[in-house]
């Protein structure tokens, strides 16, 4: 393994440890300090609730073991996927990763304590959410940018990768 591709894993690594681990802990100072009130801040309250499904609760129903290994499995491709990305990845790319596996991560550790998830960011228009639930979407949002940018898609280095000049694309 080269010490480029051992970088690139260590910081996806350490950026999933940190954005897991800044979620667990909010999710114990909400467990404590919002138990029995609310936290009004203008546009976002913080508000106690527990999901016992997945996105927007769906599948609340379902039994939590199942809940839980099916996105136990989910979030382990997500690592795997991401893990073998990392050494190719930029640094945007190795953080933003980072931040989907370290959401999805803090979810499952969360999830198997009691089966549920503990969610405590309320809007008033959306579903009380997670810190976890915002890495995860901000994460897939920034690796989707950055897949849809031109010099991706025509397969030219980024910028500053030792390539000066533009691609020349012959047009017929």
């Amino acid at each position: 393994m080269s010490r480029g591709s051992e970088s690139g894993r260590i910081t996806v690594l350490l950026a999933a440890t940190t954005f897991a681990a800044t979620d667990l802990l909010a999710k114990a100072a909400s467990e404590t300090g919002l138990a029995a009130s609310s936290v009004d801040l203008g546009l976002l309250q913080l508000r106690l609730a527990y999901n016992a499904g997945v996105a927007f609760g769906m599948g609340d129903t379902l039994p939590s073991a199942l809940v839980l290994v099916l996105t136990a499995a989910v979030g382990a491709g997500i690592a795997v996927y991401g893990w073998r990305q990392a050494p190719r990845a930029s640094r945007v790319e190795r953080l933003a990763g980072g931040a989907v596996i370290g959401g999805a991560a803090a979810n499952v550790i969360d999830r198997a304590r009691d089966g549920v998830v503990t969610d405590y960011l309320h809007t008033g228009w959306w579903p009380t959410f997670n810190l976890a639930d915002a890495f995860l979407v901000t994460g897939f949002i920034v690796l989707a940018l950055r897949q849809t940018r031109p010099d991706r898609a025509s397969g030219t280095p980024e910028a500053g990768t030792g390539s000066s000049s533009p691609a020349v694309v012959d047009r017929p």
